[in-house]
Order: C-alpha cells, then sequence, then structure tokens
C-alpha cells in the first residue's frame, strides 16, 4: 500500500458538511464550505441521502489523488458517491470517457485526440471568430437591453460544437433543452428520459451517417466511417460518446461565458485593466476558470486503501473533489477569493487534472478568449440591466453558471 505524503494536516472536524451545496454569490465558494478551507487534505462530507463520502479540498492532495489509479471513475461501483437523487437514478448507465478506467478509457480517448489538440483549435480561432462576430452583430442590431445567455453565451459552443461532431445547429432547441433536463431536471425520471432523448437522436443520426457512401469531414463522421465499420467502438458506445461530447461540448463553455461576464462587470477594476491591455485575456480566461470552478465535486471510489497523511481512504468508499475550494488553497494561492490576473494558475484544476483532465480544455481556452475578447472591444459600454442581485444563477447541484444575463450598453 502506497503512502501520499506532503499534503497538509489530518481530517478532523467537528461534522461532517453537507454537500453540494447552493453558492450565495455565483462566483465564490458556498459560505457553507467555510469549515472545508482550513488547510486540512481531506474532509468529511453528507450527501442527500445521509451518506458520508471523503472530500478533497487540498490542491497537492487533490493532483495526486486524481492521477492515482486505485481511485475509480466507474459510476457502477456500489460505493461510488451518487451526490444528488436525480443522479442515483443514471448511474447504471455507463458514460464514455467520464465513467470509465483505463484500459477503455484511454482506447476512446486516442480516438478522440486527433480532433482536439492545440493545433485543431488555433486551426478554428478564425471560423470561430467569425461565429462570435456573426452573433454579437445580431445582438448589436437589435439594440440595447439583451439578454446574453440566450442570444451570446450558449449560441457560440453550441454552433461550434455542432460543427465539429456533425450535428445540425437547426436541432439545437431541441438538444439544449435535453442537456437542461439531464443536468438540471427536477427529478431521476426528468434525468432517464432526457438521456434517452439523447441517445435516441444521436443514434438516428450516427445511422444515417453510416448508410451514406460519402463520409463528410466531422468526428462523428470519421468515427462512423472508420471506426464503427470496423467494429470498434460498437454503435452503443458511440452514441455514448456523442452524448458527452455534445453535452459537455457546449454546456460548460456556455456557463463560463455567462459566468465570467457577470463575474468581469462585478470587478470593474479588473475589466478596466483588461481592456486596457487584451494580451491579458489568455491569463484572464485561466483566472476566472480558477475563480469560477463551475464543475464541482468530480466523483471516484476508491479501489484500495489510500493513505493520506495519516488518514486512510478506504476501499470501496467515496471520494469527491471540492473544486471550488482545491483553486483556492491558500498553499498555493495568495488572496484565492481575489480576482488577479497576474498570478500563476496554469496548476488549477477546473479541466480536471490526470487521465480524465478535460479532452477539450484546447477548444474551451479558444472559445473563451475568443468571446469574452470580442465582446469587451464590441459593447465598450457593456454593463448590468438590472442589479447584480437580481439575476438569478444556478443551483450548487449542477454546472456554475447564470440563468439569465440581462445587460445594456
Amino acid at each position: 500500500m502506497t503512502e501520499l505524503t506532503d499534503f497538509p494536516g489530518p481530517a478532523h472536524q467537528a461534522a461532517p458538511v453537507a454537500f453540494p451545496q447552493d453558492r450565495t454569490c455565483p462566483y465564490h465558494p458556498p459560505t457553507g464550505y467555510q469549515p472545508l478551507r482550513d488547510g486540512r487534505a481531506l474532509s468529511r462530507v453528507t450527501l442527500f441521502d445521509g451518506r458520508e463520502v471523503w472530500a478533497v479540498t487540498a490542491h497537492a492532495t487533490a493532483r495526486a489523488l486524481l492521477a492515482d489509479p486505485r481511485l475509480s471513475s466507474d459510476r457502477r461501483h456500489p460505493g461510488f458517491p451518487v451526490p444528488t437523487e436525480r443522479f442515483a437514478g443514471v448511474r447504471d448507465r455507463r458514460v464514455a470517457l467520464l465513467g470509465m478506467d483505463d484500459p477503455e478509457h484511454n482506447r476512446q480517448r486516442r480516438m478522440m485526440i486527433p480532433s482536439f489538440t492545440v493545433k485543431r483549435a488555433t486551426e478554428l480561432r478564425p471560423w470561430i471568430q467569425r461565429t462570435v462576430d456573426e452573433l454579437l452583430d445580431a445582438v448589436i442590431a437589435q439594440g440595447p437591453p439583451a439578454e446574453l445567455v440566450s442570444a451570446f453565451a450558449l449560441p457560440v459552443p453550441s454552433m461550434v460544437i455542432c460543427a465539429l461532431l456533425g450535428v445540425p445547429y437547426a436541432d439545437h432547441e431541441f438538444f439544449e433543452e435535453q442537456s437542461r433536463r439531464l443536468l438540471r431536471g427536477p427529478t431521476a425520471a426528468d434525468t432517464q428520459d432526457a438521456r434517452d432523448q439523447l441517445e435516441g437522436y444521436l443514434g438516428a443520426l450516427i445511422d444515417e451517417k453510416a448508410a451514406h457512401a460519402e463520409p463528410g469531414d466531422d468526428i462523428l463522421d470519421e468515427l462512423v466511417q472508420h471506426q464503427l465499420r470496423e467494429g470498434t467502438p460498437d454503435r452503443a458506445e458511440l452514441v455514448s460518446l456523442a452524448v458527452i461530447l455534445l453535452v459537455a461540448g457546449h454546456e460548460t463553455t456556455a456557463n463560463m461565458i455567462s459566468l465570467g461576464t457577470y463575474t468581469l462587470l462585478q470587478h470593474p477594476s479588473r475589466l478596466a485593466e483588461l481592456r486596457a491591455d487584451p494580451a491579458l485575456l489568455p491569463a484572464a480566461v485561466e483566472e476566472l476558470m480558477r475563480m469560477l470552478s463551475i464543475a464541482e465535486g468530480m466523483q471516484r471510489v476508491a479501489l484500495e486503501d489510500i493513505d493520506v497523511d495519516g488518514t486512510t481512504i478506504r476501499a470501496g468508499e467515496g471520494v469527491l473533489f471540492s473544486t471550488s475550494v482545491i483553486n483556492r488553497d491558500p498553499a498555493l494561492y495568495e488572496d484565492p477569493d481575489a480576482l488577479d490576473f497576474h498570478r500563476p494558475t496554469r496548476h488549477h484544476v477546473a479541466f480536471g487534472f490526470g487521465i480524465h483532465q478535460c479532452l477539450g480544455q484546447n477548444l474551451a481556452r479558444a472559445e473563451l478568449e475568443i468571446a469574452l475578447g470580442s465582446l469587451l472591444a464590441r459593447l465598450p459600454g457593456l454593463r448590468m440591466a438590472v442589479p447584480a442581485e437580481e439575476v438569478r444563477f444556478k443551483r450548487g447541484d449542477t454546472i456554475q453558471g447564470m440563468l439569465e444575463l440581462p445587460v445594456t450598453w
């Protein structure tokens, strides 16, 4: 049994903290997570059904454990942590990439890597810029005020992932609604039905592509023509891959665009700094990803006992990674609650770490830099159209972001 060392003190606390919780401010961790921010490597948290699991809260510990093969992503394991009731309804259905361990995970990821390299993201930048410009043209032509989530933040990544995958953007209202139900539906039945709807839609699209003699140049055509006909992956696996790419490909970036914009508008001095020096944009995007930590609570289950500085995670115990707390670890980040474009942030875990680090991170960075940079350049008077406290944002049990963002200029 290998021991992890050099991490902050042992995990002792008065009582487990409920997890997940809603944020009071959309860009800060929930106030109820304050007991998790005292420098411990591990804490105990309680899920919706009363079950206690480990929460990783220290940055160094998180990176070590996210790279540790003794932690599994297979949600079918009986010890896998289930943070919400609706998640419990679909835990037995395998999820491509995110819900798999090596060697299966590695095989699937290698099929996808050529479509998401830095080189490919760079090649796509001119096309992403044109897409962003067209959407901003429409926003400006309509005139203020505007609701920025529906008019800009959501369409940008939806158009991009549709073009890459080969999914008709004309169907965006359907798959965006099913994605919303999958991630935020009020019941387990909603989540399960949304998954069925997406699988049925993408399965039919894959069958249509397989019937074409001349393949296109999108990701699904590539997989259908060069993988499906060779028997790897099979159709069910290909559908599962398509679901995760479509949902993750637009939901996460859309939330970062809207919440990133809101956060900048609430930090006028940082916003002015960014307008004065657009070269800061890549650093600003990294800092926003660190600070906002929209994907909270990555889940794993221990396959073996793991010792962490005197505390043992037992085989079969659930482990959560509190991204919002990890990315504000004062051992790594000075004044971690401040928005600072000049701090080194590349070690944040907003994209995860280890073998499951986000496949689309290069594309996401390109989209965020172009979308935020163009928005600020073309709307120099951008400001909130309503008081900040009136703006609705998402609950803590899903990807964090804005439900709406009324702006004017």
